[in-house]
């Protein structure tokens, strides 16, 4: 028998990727391309769905091309996406009413102001769905759509519409779309729309009433690992079954082996996304973080988490390259940072969408503070470095506070664990080891194993722990003294970005 392999299709923030794997859980080929961020006024971001859907077929030839392969040598797929972008479409003609409108985005602001205010504020739906009202959940996004857009809600009603995250939106196209396509979604994805009951994974209809979304746009719940459906004739992949869905944040937390519980991984690419498995059963944060489903393989009991999620990470790194200029390559930024002994007094808060986790505050902006004439650009590229790491701080604080267990070590993932100057400072900051596994692309590989383990090219779980292994560990080095004084430091900082965005600014 010859051997086979398993992609799986990463549809992220910025690019589309397929990565080919072997059994081992090695890369094989990648093929990958950015699409267009499109930012239409000040706290908008947007996707062309199209685009995304054209460069998804694009990456899958690519993938398959550079290592000599055809679609009879592809076990499975597995499909890992940016979690609550919202897609919303036209059944008939598969075409998107709307561009996609991205997890970053803010202008549903007011529609959730106007949810809080029927009762309970912030926290009107978080205990059936685990999340509090803000504007990077999928469901608000779905309901500003159908307020703005031309005939959207009269389709809607007359159940034409079809609405996904972009995970839905890839596996309608690739089943075949207007011929027959498959409206699905896992519980990962799902648990990120304020529209699921977090504990048996339905949809949620009073609340979909409330928010004025029609339960029939909906796709179906099924789990994360088990054969939707096919590749449609006419793709690159006939007949290859399409067999897993994680959100990308939970297809990391998988494919770092993170199934006992209190064993928690960080993400670091567009935004950080750190995630703790809780077990079988939904935790109730009472520090700012938000309960999600972490996986759910077949028919086995659902597994949860607590995630910490920080809007802006690597995509500050992108900003000082597109909109400053100040480095020409996102690498660059480590050599500029390594230039200066330290930040110069500088710390950078990045609250370009508002604050995530562990604050939850939409009234805030980004800040550059502490500054003098003394600090040079080289300052600004390491504070900008350090906002990744002082941010991972807090969420884990909040996190050791929720489970009462402080964690030991923690295993990273995502582009960003290649600067090893940020990695290290990362370990000084939290006081904890920092471990990168051998595969670093663990949000690909985890959609990989899901769909592998659905079609017994993995027997299960304990594959993916026997494949997992260390690459690099970076030790606490900095004085404990000093750690404090940058964290407090940093804490003051962040007081700076509230109560920005009055009722008169956009």
């Amino acid at each position: 028998m010859t051997e086979t392999y398993v992609m799986a299709i990463d549809q992220g923030t910025t690019s589309t990727r397929a990565m080919i794997f072997d059994h081992a859980g090695q890369v094989v080929s990648v093929g990958q391309k950015e699409h267009e961020q499109i930012f239409p006024r000040a706290g908008w971001v947007e996707h062309d769905a199209q685009e995304i859907w054209v460069n998804t077929r694009e990456v899958v030839g690519m993938a398959l091309g550079r290592a000599s392969l055809t679609h009879e040598d592809i076990a499975a797929v597995g499909i890992t996406n940016q979690r609550e972008t919202a897609v919303v479409w036209d059944r008939e003609t598969g075409d998107p009413v709307y561009n996609a409108i991205v997890w970053q985005d803010t202008r549903t602001q007011k529609i959730c102001d106007e949810l809080a205010a029927l009762g309970g504020g912030a926290e009107r739906y978080k205990d059936r769905v685990g999340l509090p009202l803000a504007t990077y959940f999928s469901g608000p996004k779905i309901r500003w759509i159908l307020d703005n857009v031309d005939g959207a809600r009269e389709k809607a009603e007359a159940g034409r519409l079809a609405f996904g995250n972009t995970d839905s939106w890839v596996l309608w196209n690739m089943t075949g779309g207007t011929n027959g396509g498959i409206h699905v979604t896992d519980p990962t994805n799902a648990s990120r729309t304020m529209l699921m009951n977090i504990d048996d994974l339905t949809w949620n209809e009073e609340i979909a009433g409330e928010m004025g979304i029609p339960v029939s746009m909906l796709p179906e719940i099924r789990s994360s690992s088990e054969v939707y459906g096919e590749d449609r004739k006419g793709g690159l992949l006939p007949g290859v079954k399409i067999a897993g869905i994680l959100g990308d944040q939970q297809a990391a937390t998988f494919g770092q082996a993170c199934f006992e519980v209190g064993q928690a991984k960080n993400t670091y690419g567009t935004g950080n996304f750190m995630l703790i498995n809780t077990g079988t059963e939904p935790v109730a944060s009472e520090n700012g973080l938000l309960t999600t489903v972490a996986y759910k393989i077949g028919d086995r009991d659902t597994v949860y988490a607590l995630e910490g999620s920080i809007a802006v990470t690597g995509s500050l790194v992108q900003w000082l390259r597109d909109n400053l200029g100040i480095i020409s390559s996102a690498p660059e930024v480590e050599r500029l940072a390594a230039a200066v002994d330290d930040n110069g007094g500088v710390y950078f808060v990045p609250a370009f969408s508002g604050l995530f986790a562990p604050y939850w505050r939409s009234d805030a902006r980004g800040a550059i503070v502490g500054l003098t004439r003394y600090v040079t650009k080289e300052h600004i590229a390491r504070a900008a470095l350090e906002a990744t790491a002082f941010q991972t701080r807090e969420v884990l604080d909040a996190m050791n506070a929720d489970s009462g267990v402080d964690l030991t070590e923690l295993k990273v993932d995502g582009g960003m664990v290649a600067n090893d100057a940020l990695m290290q400072f990362q370990a000084d900051i939290l006081g904890v080891p920092v471990v990168r596994p051998q595969v670093a692309e663990t949000t690909a590989l985890g959609a990989a194993y899901a769909a592998g383990i659905a079609v017994g090219y993995w027997s299960g779980e304990q594959d993916v722990i026997d494949n997992w292994a260390e690459d690099k560990r970076w030790e606490p080095a900095m004085d404990a003294d000093e750690r404090d004084r940058q964290y407090r430091l940093w804490k003051k900082a962040v007081t700076k970005s509230f109560d920005w965005v009055d009722d008169d600014v956009q």
